[in-house]
């Protein structure tokens, strides 16, 4: 009888602790799930960033810039009230939409409200993503949207923003999957200019610019990854085509333009975000002579 406790007892306690750990397992999953559909994409990040002479202090007034990426509007709801009320307070000089900012035609009127109540002072620039091209969206009735409410949409075309009496060249490039980018007719009009800010709704473009030496980029900035949308510790297992090697933040390397990839603000696919918080992006660039971008806080 000893003998059979003893044989049993082990196996009782293994059961037990079997089904502690089943039900840990479970509940950690649990949290994960609520976290990732209900908590983490309803939250919104403001990034901080100094770049140029602002990155040590040199210079005047910088020009502000405020980057807003990958809306994917399917209504205006708590994360699209975030983000108004923080654009609001950032009292930008420039706003930049970097695509994907519908995903189905029908959202258009969604958009014409979100963009009604955009500050009127800022100047306000647009690109198109995949997505207005995968969806039917990228034609005149987009444009026009955009018109209405002051926002001018870029297609392989350039423009001058004047800012305290220097100029900066910004150049929106058409979409590099769906798209067809063109640096040549983007640029055939437009006059050199010691700063040139891109626009290319995919990261992956920043390895195939081909810009001209006279307009050289002198930042880029990017949206379309979702910074992974999923990528639980900074891992994402998994990014879209036209991501390149690219996940979100800074890129400096290999010789290229300083890179900004935004994490965005909305889902695709599937409403789910992990570790990958929706991003507002706020940089304060001089338009001073300077050194390469710092990051100042988030």
């Amino acid at each position: 009888m000893t003998g059979d406790d003893g044989d049993r007892t082990p196996r009782r306690f293994g059961r037990r602790a079997l089904l502690r750990g089943c039900l840990a397992a479970g509940a950690a999953g649990a949290a994960v799930a609520v976290d990732g559909t209900l908590i983490t994409p309803c939250r919104l990040a403001t990034s901080h960033h100094a770049f140029g002479a602002a990155a040590t202090g040199r210079g005047g007034r910088p020009l502000r810039l405020v980057q807003v990426s990958d809306l994917h509007l399917h209504g205006i709801g708590t994360r699209e009230r975030q983000l108004l009320a923080r654009i609001d307070e950032a009292r930008a000089d420039l706003i930049v939409i970097t695509g994907d900012t519908v995903d189905r035609p029908d959202a258009l009127p969604i958009l014409a409200a979100l963009l009604a109540e955009l500050p009127s002072a800022p100047r306000k620039l647009a690109i198109l993503g995949n997505w207005e091209h995968r969806c039917g969206a990228a034609g005149s009735a987009l444009a026009r949207t955009y018109e209405r409410h002051g926002v001018e949409l870029l297609v392989n075309r350039s423009v001058d923003v004047a800012h305290e009496g220097s100029t900066l060249l910004v150049t929106g490039l058409d979409d590099l999957m769906l798209g067809r980018p063109d640096p040549a007719v983007a640029l055939a009009a437009a006059t050199r200019r010691d700063h040139h800010l891109v626009l290319a709704h995919c990261p992956a473009a920043r390895d195939a610019l081909g810009l001209p030496p006279e307009h050289a980029a002198t930042l880029v900035l990017s949206g379309h990854t979702h910074g992974g949308q999923i990528a639980p510790f900074g891992v994402a297992p998994w990014r879209p085509a036209g991501s390149g090697r690219y996940l979100a933040g800074w890129y400096r390397d290999d010789g290229g333009p300083p890179l900004y990839v935004s994490r965005g603000v909305g889902t695709s696919l599937m409403p789910v975000r992990i570790g990958a918080v929706p991003e507002m992006v706020r940089i304060d660039w001089s338009l001073e002579p300077s050194g390469p971008p710092d990051r100042t806080g988030a």
